[in-house]
C-alpha cells in the first residue's frame, strides 16, 4: 500500500480507497449469481485452449472464484479435555 511507504494524506486517502474497491468488488461477486455462471463458463472456455495468456486469464479467474466462495479451511486438532488415564 501506499501509505506504507510514503508518508502524506493522499497517499492514506489512496489505500483507504484501494480496500474499499476490492470490498465493493467482492460484494459485487459474491452477489450476482449471473455474473458467477458467465465467469464459470468462460473459465472452461479457456481451460480448453491454454496458451500463454490464456493460462494467465485462467489464473486469474481461479483467484476471483476462490474470492467468491473460498474453499472451506480444516479445523485445527485439538487436544482432548480432561485428564487421560495411561495405559501400561
Amino acid at each position: 500500500m501506499a501509505a506504507n511507504v510514503l508518508n502524506s494524506k493522499r497517499a492514506v486517502q489512496m489505500s483507504v480507497f484501494v480496500v474499499r474497491a476490492f470490498i465493493t468488488m467482492r460484494k459485487t461477486l459474491s452477489t450476482s449469481k449471473e455474473l458467477l455462471e458467465t465467469l464459470r463458463l468462460l473459465e472452461k472456455k479457456l481451460t480448453k485452449r491454454l496458451d500463454v495468456h490464456e493460462s494467465a486469464i485462467v489464473g486469474v479467474l481461479q483467484r476471483v472464484m476462490d474470492i467468491i466462495d473460498p474453499p472451506p479451511e480444516p479445523e485445527p486438532k485439538r487436544r482432548p479435555i480432561g485428564f487421560g488415564r495411561e495405559e501400561t
